[in-house]
């Protein structure tokens, strides 16, 4: 039996190839949603994108898992070294183009990593819980802020990600304070510089952008178009 042009064997509406350009676009957003530093960047240049992000962020995620389920209390706990190791196995995957069918797990396994570290590092060395929350409140901001932009295909500046250090210099950072007891003065005062960071930025593009300069997007149609 032929098949006319555009229908299935079923007799279905064939499903339109997505264009290259549009992959292209689906992968750039994934790669802006890692908020990936300078670091991290440093080292994902070092693989010229060849290396597949997915697989090597799991491992970084069971690996703080086990960091995190062995002691977070004190000062010399395994866990404060987990964001080394943790940079050491995404850190490599930055560059990559995530392309692949599964590479959309990428940043919120990212994100489960970020927050579910911070939050688990403040709470063990005593830090008041609204600092904390109020801390990944701005970086979940920030991140939600990200998203939204690239799907009107209006994307950050590359230098709100390097000043904002990425996933890999805040862990970094968070980690130094707490092996030196200064945690609760660090996450205040990176609270503070995100939020006036993120806030005025992201006020700033958004009044500048104008209503109806940015592209909209139907975000249902977009989700099928990328599936």
């Amino acid at each position: 039996m032929s098949v006319l042009p555009g229908m299935s064997a079923a007799g279905k509406p064939a499903a339109a190839p997505v264009p290259d350009a549009e992959l292209a676009y689906h992968g750039s957003r994934l790669v802006a949603y890692r908020d990936d530093g300078p670091i991290a960047h440093a080292l994902g240049r070092l693989t010229k994108g060849q290396l597949p992000p997915l697989l090597p962020l799991l491992v970084a995620g069971i690996v703080t898992a086990i960091l995190l389920g062995v002691g977070v209390s004190g000062q010399t706990s395994p866990a404060v070294f987990a964001p080394v190791l943790v940079l050491l196995l995404a850190g490599p995957g930055s560059t990559h183009p995530h392309s692949g069918r599964l590479d959309w797990l990428v940043p919120p396994l990212m994100r489960a990593i970020e927050y579910g570290y911070l939050a688990t590092l403040g709470f063990a060395h005593d830090v008041s819980k609204p600092l904390v929350y109020a801390f990944l409140g701005v970086l979940a901001y920030h991140h939600y802020d990200t998203v939204y932009r690239t799907r009107q295909r209006l994307w950050p500046a590359r230098w709100v990600f390097v000043a904002g250090l990425g996933w890999d210099g805040r862990l970094l950072i968070v980690a130094i304070a707490a092996l030196v007891g200064r945690l609760p003065v660090v996450l205040a005062v990176l609270g503070v510089y995100f939020a006036l960071l993120f806030g005025i930025e992201s006020v700033y593009t958004w009044v500048r952008t104008g209503t109806g300069k940015g592209v909209m997007v139907n975000l249902e149609d977009e989700e099928e178009a990328g599936s």
